[in-house]
Order: structure tokens, then C-alpha cells, then sequence
């Protein structure tokens, strides 16, 4: 145990025309002890979306949080989510952020865009182990915990933001790392952090989002 405590935020963009978002955060624990965090990207966009979302980031977090193993939660889902009609699969991605003690992190990512991680304002490489579990390729890592670490989970609609218009392949990880970098002061809060990427992919969005987008 140490004296650090974490703070947690997301804001979400709803796909332009859609009253519900597909993506979702959902956590579990205290802010002294332990804390689990999920973000989920639902197939597609609406209510099928959604339903996926909230299926994956629910299960996942209740059981993660109870010390559940991760083979355990992917074959969960696997057997849980209902089958998209359309392409013939139960889809939802996932990024899972653990704390533990406020000592560390461990990060358990499958398809959605890499955790960033900022340590003193600057962008790091962390140790990533890749296996697969129920045919699905799970990328892991463990991170001992510093003072004003930031981690920034995001759904594939923020990488989406501006393709084909402001910018030709869209907001890079790369370029969302450096955004958050030049904003950054050790004093924001994890929610306005997440706010100002948000804003930023509202913008490039021309203000009518084209996916689900979700920062946490």
C-alpha cells in the first residue's frame, strides 16, 4: 500500500442519428484499494450495440473484480453474447484496467486501440504479452504504479475520427498521445482529460460522429 489514490472518467459520442451509444465503461471497487475498469465497443452501432457493450464491460467487470481469471471471463462472453444476425458473430471488444493497492496496473486489451500511457507528461512503451484465449488474441501487461500516471482507454471510434475528411486514415493513436501530451498538466482531472480528446474527435467529426466513441 502506498498514500496514492486513483482517479476515474470517461465521456462517450453517440454514432450521428443514434439516441444510444454503443460503446460503454463500467467499474467496479473503491478508489483506496483496488479498482477494475472496463471499456467495451458493442458490433455495430445502436441498440445491438449497446446490449453488446453492456453485456461484456458488466460480466467482465463483476467477475475481474471478484478475482476471476481472464480465460474464464472471454469464454463467458463467448457463450453470453448474443449472435449479430447480419455477420454471423457475437462481437464486443474490450480493455480492462485493473488496479490493485494503487501499486498496479494490469492492463488486459482485446482489439479495441492500445492504452496510452503518460508518465510525467510523457508518452511510454509498456510490456505487452500476447496470447490467444477462446481464438481471440489477448494482449496483457503489468504496470507498477508512479504518481500522476495516466492511462487512456478509447474505443476504435476515436482513431476513426476525421477519416476521409480533415485528415485521410483518421486520429492516429500516435496523434491522440501527442494531443493529450500538449494538453497535459498533472492537476487535470482523469474526466477532463477524457473530455478534451472527446472534443478534439467531435471536431475532426465536423460535429456528426461516425461511430460510437467512447474516452476513459
Amino acid at each position: 500500500m502506498n498514500n496514492l489514490w486513483t482517479d476515474t472518467g470517461y465521456i462517450s459520442l453517440n454514432h450521428v442519428n443514434e439516441q444510444l451509444c454503443g460503446d460503454r465503461v463500467e467499474i467496479i471497487g473503491n478508489n483506496e484499494k483496488s479498482l477494475t475498469m472496463v471499456l467495451a465497443d458493442g458490433l455495430g452501432s445502436g441498440v445491438k450495440a449497446t446490449i453488446l457493450s453492456t453485456l461484456t464491460s458488466k460480466i467482465i467487470c463483476t467477475m475481474m473484480a471478484n478475482g476471476m481469471p481472464i480465460e474464464e471471463c472471454v469464454d463467458t462472453i463467448a457463450k453470453t453474447l448474443p449472435v449479430c444476425s447480419v455477420r454471423q458473430v457475437a462481437y464486443s471488444t474490450f480493455t480492462i484496467i485493473r488496479i490493485t493497492d494503487n501499486t498496479t496496473a494490469e492492463i488486459i486489451q482485446f482489439d479495441n486501440p492500445n492504452v496510452i500511457l503518460l508518465r510525467n507528461g510523457k508518452s511510454v512503451d509498456y510490456p505487452i504479452v500476447s496470447r490467444v484465449i477462446e481464438g481471440k488474441t489477448i494482449l496483457e501487461s503489468r504496470i507498477p504504479l508512479q504518481l500522476h500516471d495516466v492511462f487512456i482507454a478509447m474505443s476504435d471510434g476515436a482513431e476513426y475520427a476525421g477519416v476521409g475528411d480533415l485528415m485521410n486514415f483518421g486520429w492516429t493513436r500516435d496523434s491522440i498521445a501527442d494531443y493529450a501530451i500538449a494538453n497535459y498538466l498533472p492537476e487535470n482531472s482523469a474526466k477532463f482529460t477524457a473530455g478534451l480528446i472527446i472534443d478534439e474527435c467531435d471536431r475532426l467529426y465536423g460535429g456528426s460522429p461516425g461511430d460510437d466513441t467512447i474516452v476513459a
